[in-house]
């Protein structure tokens, strides 16, 4: 089954700072006819952020996808949806391949840790606390 990436583009931020942004807005798995159903329904719950007052707001079809196009008091803003196929993704999930188990000899002796290393005690004063604070000496305190 191939994977659908349901991608919208719309535009953002208000004057000069106005510009199209695109956002994944999920995947969906299945055929493509399932895919653009998917989408439509999104296109059509779709409520973005400008124009705060929308005066009419207009839904087309469009080859793979859809465009919204909705007006405010002074601007235009719009939102084009478009169903993909997912070719490649850097940051998907690897699948895991577990190794098939190997029966283990009866006669098997699990292999021993060789020991920790471990660091000197610390001289101390009477009371526990150490001779040498902890700060001294650190780089990064200099």
């Amino acid at each position: 089954m191939p994977t659908w990436g349901l991608i919208v583009e719309m535009t953002v931020g208000t004057g000069d700072r106005k510009h199209v942004e695109a956002y994944v807005l999920t995947h969906v798995e299945g055929s493509r006819d399932e895919a653009l159903a998917e989408l439509e329904g999104r296109a059509r719950r779709f409520t973005p952020e400008h124009p705060r007052n929308p005066k009419r707001r207009r839904l087309f079809r469009a080859g793979d996808g859809f465009v919204l196009v909705i007006d405010g008091s002074w601007q235009s803003y719009s939102a084009r949806f478009t169903v993909a196929e997912l070719l490649d993704d850097t940051a998907a999930p690897v699948p895991k391949h577990e190794p098939e188990p190997q029966p283990e000899p009866a006669d098997a002796v699990p292999p021993r840790m060789p020991p920790m290393p471990t660091a000197p005690p610390e001289p101390r004063y009477p009371d526990g606390v150490p001779v040498k604070p902890a700060w001294l000496g650190r780089p990064d305190l200099s």
